[in-house]
């Protein structure tokens, strides 16, 4: 039988370098709750904030819901690359996963999305922002404690 190959999603490497903003989704397997829990998410935004700063990126808005979380990462420099942040965060706290909560894993690979324009970057930062007030858990996004940004004062948003 022959294997049967993944479908190439991503661009060219080249595309996730420089100073290229890149809106990211990575799933918990099973929707399982992993993001419930201050301890568990405080852990992974340290591994986030690390993550970002080995590879030239900011984060311009993390949100970390109960079974998956969304980050744009927008690089510095260059020689950023927000792809090898995200490809990061995911190893360091998959490996952290299977050593603290082997109860929680990622899912397979995440979404992407390269944004093109600053005013695409801000609907996005909107989007990912407005997203626990669309899934009911708060009635503004305020209010909800698993967000942040190394750039920006979200309240002020």
């Amino acid at each position: 039988m022959v294997p049967i190959r993944e479908k190439k999603h991503r661009l060219p490497a080249e595309a996730y370098k420089g100073t290229v903003a890149v809106a990211f989704t990575a799933c918990i397997r099973n929707k399982a709750k992993a993001f419930v829990e201050a301890g568990i998410v405080k852990s992974c935004v340290e591994s986030l904030l690390d993550a970002a700063r080995r590879t030239s990126c900011d984060v311009i808005v993390y949100v970390f819901m109960p079974d998956h979380c969304h980050v744009v990462f927008q690089g510095r420099d260059d020689e950023a690359n927000p792809l090898a942040a995200m490809k990061s965060f995911k190893q360091h706290t998959g490996f952290w996963f299977s050593k603290e909560h082997p109860e929680f894993r990622w899912q397979k690979d995440f979404y992407d999305h390269v944004l093109r324009s600053q005013q695409d970057v801000a609907k996005q930062v909107k989007y990912v922002l407005e997203n626990p007030v669309r899934k009911g858990i708060v009635q503004d996004w305020k209010e909800y404690p698993f967000r942040g940004s190394t750039v920006h004062r979200l309240d002020d948003w």
